[in-house]
Formats: structure tokens, sequence, C-alpha cells
């Protein structure tokens, strides 16, 4: 699942039109996902979704476009566990679209584990983050706490003795663009929002 509705209020425009080198960030993400494995990519836009639905090739994903996403990522990680009808798949990773530095071999590292009691998080030097790994019997226990701008945090706090920790620093970046600086330093643009959408 790769979460990409936020407004992007510190960086100027909506994350899921964030480009590197002219190619949206968003495709870049997809391709991660299925080169790591994953059998099934689901995107969640919301802020400028049909700019984005016209403008990035999304045919490799299922697209659920969360229209309360300014209510925060809480909403958005709903959404995305709600397009999830298939009931063979028993967990599901999590990505923010806004992690350039994000590989496939992270990915797989922490979707080693494909269990339905699984929690698991990528860290980098010791500290949470992304690519996350929710198994099926937790997906109601996060929509439920999922909140605002903190997610999974309250479920994942909630349940911190099972979260398996996965170190990723020496195959992936951890960063997530938030400011200007950071999207020059990675060769990030977004190209200009259309008036309406």
């Amino acid at each position: 699942m790769i979460i990409a509705a936020g407004g992007g209020r510190r960086i100027g425009g909506p994350e899921a039109l964030l480009c590197q080198g002219g190619k949206p960030l968003v495709s870049q993400m997809i391709d991660t996902m299925a080169e790591a494995g994953c059998v099934e990519v689901v995107v969640v836009l919301g802020a400028a979704a049909e700019q984005v639905r016209q403008t990035t090739d999304l045919s490799a994903a299922t697209v659920v476009v969360n229209r309360a996403w300014g209510t925060g990522v809480g909403s958005s990680i709903r959404a995305g566990l709600a397009a999830l009808t298939d009931e063979t798949i028993e967990a599901v990773v999590v990505v923010p679209v806004d992690m350039p530095g994000l590989t496939a071999v992270a990915v797989r590292r922490v979707a080693a584990l494909p269990y339905p009691d699984v929690l698991a998080c990528a860290t980098y030097d010791g500290l949470r983050g992304y690519p996350m790994l929710f198994g099926r019997r937790h997906w109601s226990g996060i929509a439920t706490l999922a909140s605002a701008d903190v997610g999974a945090r309250p479920y994942l706090l909630a349940h911190k003795d099972q979260i398996v920790d996965i170190a990723c620093d020496s195959v992936a970046d951890g960063s997530r663009i938030d400011s200007p600086e950071l999207m020059a330093l990675y060769g990030l643009s977004i190209p200009e929002q259309r008036v309406g959408v």
C-alpha cells in the first residue's frame, strides 16, 4: 500500500505530484513494490487525485481516492485497508510516497514475514520508520485507532512488544521529504497544480 494522499503543506504541493528526473515518485514507488514481489499494489490518492490520474500511469495498481485526505494519514490507511478485499492476502506492506530512497530490497526485507499476526517496522539508526508490515489480524484494530497525522502509531504503541524491528540502514534511505531543502537535495520537483483539481 502506497500512501500518496497528503497535501504537502510543507513542500509546496501534493506529495503524489512529486517528480524525480521527470518521473512521478508514485510511479517509482509502484515499480519498487512490484520489484519487491508485492502481489497487489494499492495507491491511496487524495490531494490533486484527478491530476495524478491524468499525468501518471497507475495501471499497475489499484487506485483508491481518500476524499477525507485533509484529516490526516489515518483516514488514508483506513481507505487502503478497506480496498484489500482479497482474503488470501495475509499481510500488507505500507509505505509513504515521499520516500525517494526506499528500495525493493528494504521492502522485501520487511515483507519477509507475511503472516496474519505479524507487525514489523523498518529501522534506521535504531528509529522505526517505513516500510511497515501489518498482518491481517491487526487490520481492524489499526483501522479503528488510526487517526489524524499519527496514522497507525496508537495501535503500534499499544502492541509495541509484538513489533519485529528490521534494520534497513544498509539497504535504503529512510528519509521522508518534508521540506523544500530535502526536495532540492533529492532533485525533486512538483509540477504546477491545475486550478480546480
